[in-house]
């Protein structure tokens, strides 16, 4: 989910004290030149400052937050004075994302899977919440995924879809491949493809560097190129 890793669980108090033995804490940061979600800058083509915290136990369970910056303008027109005159004027909308999630992941005869819930909140922007579920399943370097938004303050956004298709591949000297195609679906105004392609560069205890390439069949869409880099702890 985004560079959140989705990784945790439910709370010790659930589990047992056994399961602060068996749990594992870790924690993420990263910057990236443009964040860009399912085809979309999410900040107005702008720079992200993002990071995360998890939680995970040994049975698969797991629970987390991850924060980013989001920027999304609003237009505001004016008409003022005699003869009128029309003025229009962007907002710069600046607020943060907050994601809250938890679910199950293993591995079952060389399947992996996840499965889970997260909430989308957005502090600063009213009535924009949402709540999706999702699923995913892994096999090798090869990876399927659904996301359905059962929750929304957003109109019309409940009951979206989202489903893609994901590769990954190791190659020399630390560098990765990955190439994903998504397809998002509201059964009504929403319906597009979007692909995107990362090469990634491993730097040991520096973290890793990507480089994106991002686009989606929209007319008005135009092709992301960004930078990101990310650490975990």
């Amino acid at each position: 989910m985004k560079m959140k890793k989705i990784a945790l669980a439910c709370g010790a108090a659930l589990l047992g004290m056994s399961a602060v033995a068996q749990a594992e804490w870790s924690a993420n940061i990263g910057v990236t030149s443009n964040y860009v979600w399912r085809g979309w800058t999410q900040t107005d083509d702008e720079a992200a400052v993002q990071g995360g915290v998890d939680y995970s136990h040994e049975s698969g369970f797991y629970a987390g937050t991850w924060a980013s910056n989001v920027n999304f303008p609003s237009t505001t027109t004016l008409t003022t004075g005699f003869p009128p005159t029309t003025t229009t004027i962007v907002n710069d909308d600046t607020g943060a994302e907050v994601d809250f999630y938890g679910g199950f992941a293993g591995e079952y005869d060389a399947i992996g899977y996840d499965v889970g819930i997260v909430y989308y909140a957005y502090p600063q922007y009213d009535d924009s919440d949402f709540t999706e579920i999702y699923g995913s399943a892994s096999y090798k370097m090869f990876e399927a995924g659904i996301a359905y938004t059962i929750a929304a303050d957003i109109d019309n956004l409940e009951g979206d879809v989202y489903y893609y298709a994901s590769a990954g591949l190791e190659l020399p000297e630390g560098f990765g491949l990955g190439v994903t195609i998504g397809h998002a679906d509201d059964g009504g105004a929403l319906d597009y493809t979007h692909y995107q392609l990362d090469v990634t560069k491993g730097a040991g205890d520096f973290g890793d560097f990507t480089l994106s390439v991002s686009d989606n069949d929209e007319a008005d869409s135009d092709p992301k190129v960004f930078v990101s880099w990310g650490k975990s702890f």
